[in-house]
Order: structure tokens, then C-alpha cells, then sequence
């Protein structure tokens, strides 16, 4: 998967929704699969990044992007259930979800954890993801075949010292993904986690600011992954947490 060479038509008349796609590997993502033929849904907080994205999408000759401005820390579980009508409205099904969306919190002893910012990386990583799913799945479900992609971490696989917070909500990510996707086995309807590895976005800047970050993989480098999940190559992939920079 990590070599996959993606037809350039593979995503063409889809529709995705992808989360934090206004910069890093949501925005890559974004542009990836719009260069592929799909139409892309474009969720997340900062508007004048959205923006952004959605221009590099047009000059590049993709399908108009349509922009959902939603900050998960705050969305109940209403927003999400308006926005899927709204996309069934509009464009009458929804292809594929790219759950991108993440939170670190602080690094710190877990004695340490603040009881503030454990809900705020829960909520963002978690609570947003689920009940964005579960309002989604409808819109899922009148697609011939559709794919949910979660994003997970190394550190929601084996746990790591003073890693807490964000680990635990990637523990929690692998088991909603495990769920669901035994749920729809032998269904339309598919689920899979992507792991990226270490990749030169803010969040490991955040996580490591002494590395040097020309070392790390681009977000570009890692679309194969994320563009085989998506598209119909994968369609007996459910289940399974894909590594994009397996050592």
C-alpha cells in the first residue's frame, strides 16, 4: 500500500469528507484526492485555511470543494446530524470520511495530566470523531461503496511515558475503528486506521521541537496509503490499521 500507484481516475464522482483539512496532511489529502477526481467536503476550524485549500484545489482543475467551518472542541452531536443532511441534500450520498482531526495536549507525567486538557483532547479526538461517524453513517450507506478512515499513532498501539492523554484517545480511535468495521463486515461500508508515522507537520514539530524536520517524510510522501483506503482497490480492507512508514 505504501507503493500503491493510484489510477488518476480513482476517486472520480466520489465524495469525501476530510477533518483539519486546512493544513497538513488533511490539507494533502484534500488536494490528493481532488487531483484523483473526487469531491472534496472541507472541514475545520480556520476558515482563511479552508479557503486555501480550496484555491490550490481549483488551479489544479479539481471538482469545487465545498467548506464546513466547525470547531470540533465545541460541535454537539446536532451539528453533526445537520451537516449530514445537508450533504445528503447536496450531493445525495457521502463516498468516504477522512477522520484527520487531532489534538496533542501536553506531554507530561500522567499524575500530571490536566483534568481541563484531558477533555479537550478527548473531545476533539474522540467524542467528535464518534458522533460525527454515527450522524454520517446514513450518508455512508447511499454510497455503492464507501470507506471510513481513522487516524491513529503509534502510541495507540503500545503505550508510551508521558504520552497519556494523546495515547489513550488513539487506544480509543483503534477500538471505534475494530467496532464498526465488525460490525459492517460483508457490508457497503468499510473501516480502516491509517498510522502516518512521523511526518513534517505542527503536530510533531509540537511533539519533538528539537528534531530537525528535514528528516521526517513530507505529507505528499505518505498519500499512497491514504489514496488506496479510498478508493475501490481496497474494498475487501476493513478492519485494519495500515502503518504509511512501516520500520
Amino acid at each position: 500500500m505504501n507503493d500503491y500507484n493510484a489510477p488518476q481516475d480513482l476517486l472520480h464522482d466520489k465524495v469525501i469528507l476530510i477533518t483539519g483539512a486546512g493544513d497538513g496532511i488533511g490539507a494533502q489529502a484534500a488536494r490528493t484526492y481532488a487531483a484523483h477526481g473526487a469531491t472534496c467536503i472541507l472541514l475545520g476550524r480556520t476558515v482563511s485555511k479552508l479557503e486555501a485549500v480550496y484555491d490550490d484545489i481549483i488551479a489544479l482543475g479539481g471538482n469545487e470543494p465545498a467548506i464546513v467551518p466547525l470547531d470540533l472542541k465545541g460541535a454537539t452531536p446536532s451539528h453533526y446530524q445537520q451537516m449530514a443532511q445537508t450533504i445528503i441534500d447536496q450531493f445525495g450520498r457521502l463516498d468516504g470520511v477522512l477522520h484527520n482531526a487531532s489534538i496533542l495536549g501536553h506531554l507530561s507525567a500522567f499524575k500530571d495530566i490536566d483534568a481541563k486538557e484531558w477533555q479537550d483532547v478527548m473531545q476533539v479526538n474522540l467524542n467528535a470523531m464518534v458522533y460525527m461517524t454515527q450522524a454520517l453513517i446514513p450518508a455512508l450507506e447511499k454510497a455503492p461503496n464507501a470507506s471510513v478512515i481513522f487516524t491513529s499513532s503509534s502510541v495507540g498501539r503500545k503505550g508510551r511515558a508521558f504520552w497519556g492523554t494523546y495515547a489513550v484517545s488513539k487506544f480509543a480511535t483503534e477500538g471505534v475503528m475494530q467496532t464498526l468495521a465488525d460490525e459492517y463486515q460483508n457490508k457497503s461500508l468499510r473501516f480502516n486506521c491509517i498510522n502516518p508515522g512521523a511526518t513534517r507537520t505542527h503536530m510533531r514539530a509540537q511533539a519533538f521541537p528539537a528534531e530537525n524536520p528535514e528528516t521526517l517524510k513530507q505529507p505528499s510522501d505518505i498519500m499512497p496509503t491514504y489514496l488506496y483506503l479510498m478508493g475501490n482497490d481496497s474494498l475487501a480492507t476493513n478492519g485494519q490499521s495500515l502503518d504509511c512508514q512501516p520500520k
